[in-house]
């Protein structure tokens, strides 16, 4: 029997791996913010770094465009990216730099899950966005490649959303990422049904304060209580579970603020931080609110929708999940129809270019008027800038692979 394309493929991706394997040692400090019912993650793809954080607490790692990328561009893949331009030499230009980053993503997975021994997300290309045959087709591949210990990241577009449910209802299990408040994921709970949901707090408070409508506190934290609260309650009593996760940490006290949400994902930074200069004596937050400060200058610009879950979203998720549309293109329809057009909404090729020249977080002169008419949202734009940045990160990943396969 002749060996397939994939199996070829997995043999290389797996061959000589040779990381030695990390035990962690149980810390108090630790152990006390597990007791309240949180998970421990370490956000990073470093593995000195993970190692010089790494636990007998905590139970996987997770890596994105951003991450992977900042490893390739130290050349640790520099030799190992001619050999495996051997095994994708019969596919097109283009498609060959997208299998070669597949293949180094799945690598330094691997490497990051026989290392550590716990679980590890990891991230689709960029590419496959909207597209939802690559994004069934990638997902697949990464579950095959290590089902025990893979998750894979799914990002938050009206495509990633049929496709993380349908990857979700072929059993793999599924991260969805790029989500920013408690309404994307009560959605995202009903439709796409995934293991694992995020808020990325931290940009949420830089969003509020750089652009001057407040001081940053406050806002992503209610956004992931809120969040946590409606996901725990719309999964109860379903066949699936769906786990929130308080991403983006930026600060030590986070770890504080936060105790008691399902799982954390946490820079080496921080978790150095919070370790050095917490008293170490967690109780879980759940439940808490945190006063937000804004300016006149937030009025009309729909912050608290952030944190605030409407009827009108959670119906939107029920019909959805009734009937899960075939594409992106009809849920964005079902979307407006619903008048929640905000959550989806239309973007020209200059507002694609905006967005992206503005990085992760958004220059709110550019939205507001959008935003005031009900065409925008904060937690929207946030989502389309993230998407953007690391599709520029992406973009750094495939030019160095393009360099050395020429």
């Amino acid at each position: 029997m002749s060996i397939t394309y994939n199996e070829k493929l997995a043999a290389f991706i797996k061959a000589d791996i040779n990381d030695i394997p990390v035990t962690g040692k149980h810390d108090p400090f630790w152990q006390s913010l597990r007791s309240t019912g949180t998970e421990l993650w370490l956000d990073t793809g470093d593995m000195t770094e993970a190692e010089a954080n790494w636990t007998a607490e905590m139970t996987a790692l997770t890596t994105n465009n951003t991450l992977l990328n900042n490893e390739i561009q130290k050349g640790i893949y520099d030799g190992f990216i001619p050999s495996a331009l051997k095994l994708v030499s019969h596919l097109s230009a283009g498609e060959q730099v997208k299998e070669i980053a597949f293949i180094i993503n799945a690598r330094h997975g691997l490497r990051l899950a026989k290392k550590f021994g716990g679980l590890v997300s990891v991230e689709l290309h960029t590419d496959t966005a909207y597209d939802i045959d690559a994004i069934v087709s990638y997902g697949l591949r990464y579950r095959e490649l290590c089902p025990a210990q893979f998750i894979v990241k799914v990002p938050y577009t009206p495509q990633g959303l049929i496709g993380a449910r349908l990857l979700r209802d072929k059993g793999v299990r599924i991260n969805f990422t790029l989500e920013f408040s408690a309404r994307q994921n009560a959605l995202v709970t009903l439709v796409a049904r995934p293991d694992y949901l995020n808020v990325f707090l931290g940009r949420i408070g830089a969003f509020i304060a750089e652009n001057k409508i407040g001081d940053g506190s406050g806002a992503g934290e209610n956004a992931v209580l809120s969040s946590q609260s409606w996901v725990t309650k719309l999964s109860a009593g379903n066949n699936w579970k769906t786990r929130q996760i308080a991403a983006s940490l930026r600060s030590h006290n986070q770890l504080d603020l936060l105790a008691g949400t399902d799982v954390y994902t946490i820079p080496p930074k921080v978790a150095a931080s919070g370790r050095k200069s917490l008293p170490g004596l967690f109780e879980s937050k759940l439940g808490t609110r945190y006063e937000v400060p804004l300016n006149d200058d937030a009025a009309g610009l729909g912050i608290e929708k952030f944190w605030e879950v409407t009827e009108s979203v959670v119906k939107l998720g029920r019909s959805l999940n009734a009937a899960v549309p075939s594409t992106g293109e009809e849920l964005v329809k079902r979307a407006h129809e619903a008048g929640l057009g905000d959550m989806f909404p239309l973007m020209s090729s200059a507002d694609n270019e905006r967005i992206a020249a503005e990085g992760k977080i958004p220059v709110l002169a550019s939205w507001k008027e959008r935003i005031i008419k009900g065409e925008m949202a904060p937690d929207t734009l946030l989502t389309l800038a993230g998407l953007a940045s690391f599709t520029a990160d992406q973009r750094q990943l495939d030019d160095r692979i393009l360099g050395i396969i020429g």
